[in-house]
């Protein structure tokens, strides 16, 4: 019996980084994407600072901060390592490979670190991998595949998958302090690539909203995680909270009325099927 409280709280989770992904896509349209990633993460500051107030717990350990950073760093690389992917076109091919990866990397670590979970949550957690790879596959391809391409796919994936893993495993009782060493982490190393590219912070008027929302999104988003991930299985509580791209493609179907295709429509009906198979 898996405790519905933390696949609530997953699922908020996903709908909120899916949200703000959003949100720093259409930042991102007329603005440099790092500059867009590392202001975000500065404007979200303020709403962390909350955050770990209301859930301060004990006090920081030297754990949670450095296991924080290492997620933190993933994370960022990651956001990186998409915005390159793509570039590159064939976005139909990358989605859904990087995606994939990146709920399947915690879900084989949950499985190894942690008890194995009830059948029909597993099933759910696979499912909730598949929904994954339906929901972000879109339109025609763009671009040619390659095998260099597919890498950089499985690369982008692996860092997503090792910052939901890491930050998951990081869960303490001592509240959100892995947070801190999140920001501490993605961070520093935005502020290295934006040096090392000589990339401006400045952002183009009517920018700001939707990077504000970005990173304040990002923020609650991490919370909701972490909470989830100190109350329930990684293996379970990570494949869920990776369908942000659930609440991405609603808000580009509401907002941009971009058409959903069937398949990305079957995936959200798996999205739902495993939701209603992890909580049962």
């Amino acid at each position: 019996m898996v405790s519905t409280l933390p696949i609530v709280l997953a699922a908020l989770s996903a709908g909120v980084w899916g949200t703000g992904d959003f949100s720093g896509g259409k930042a991102s349209q007329r603005a440099q994407p790092l500059a867009v990633a590392l202001v975000s993460q500065l404007l979200g500051l303020p709403v962390l600072l909350i955050c770990v107030v209301l859930f301060a717990g004990s006090g920081p350990t030297a754990g949670d901060l450095g296991y924080g950073a290492i997620a933190g760093v993933a994370g960022f690389v990651g956001i990186l390592l998409l915005y390159r992917g793509l570039s590159r076109g064939a976005m139909s091919v990358f989605a859904p490979v990087s995606a994939v990866t990146a709920a399947v990397v915690p879900l084989v670590v949950g499985l190894v670190a942690q008890k194995m979970p009830s059948t029909a949550a597993l099933v759910g957690a696979v499912l909730a991998i598949l929904a994954i790879a339906l929901v972000s596959m879109s339109g025609g391809r763009t671009g040619k595949v390659t095998p260099q391409l597919i890498g950089l796919a499985l690369a982008t994936g692996a860092m997503f998958g090792i910052f939901f893993a890491v930050l998951g495993l990081a869960g303490t009782s001592n509240g959100l302090w892995p947070m801190v060493g999140v920001r501490m982490g993605s961070v520093g190393v935005g502020l290295i690539a934006a040096a090392g590219t000589r990339t401006s912070l400045r952002l183009p008027r009517g920018t700001w909203r939707w990077t504000a929302t970005a990173g304040v999104f990002d923020i609650v988003a991490n919370m909701l995680y972490v909470l989830a991930t100190e109350r329930g299985q990684l293996s379970i509580v990570a494949p869920i909270a990776a369908l942000y791209p659930v609440s991405t493609v609603l808000l580009a179907l509401a907002v941009d009325r971009e058409r959903v295709r069937p398949i990305q429509l079957a995936g959200l009906g798996v999205a739902a099927t495993a939701l209603v198979l992890v909580a049962a």
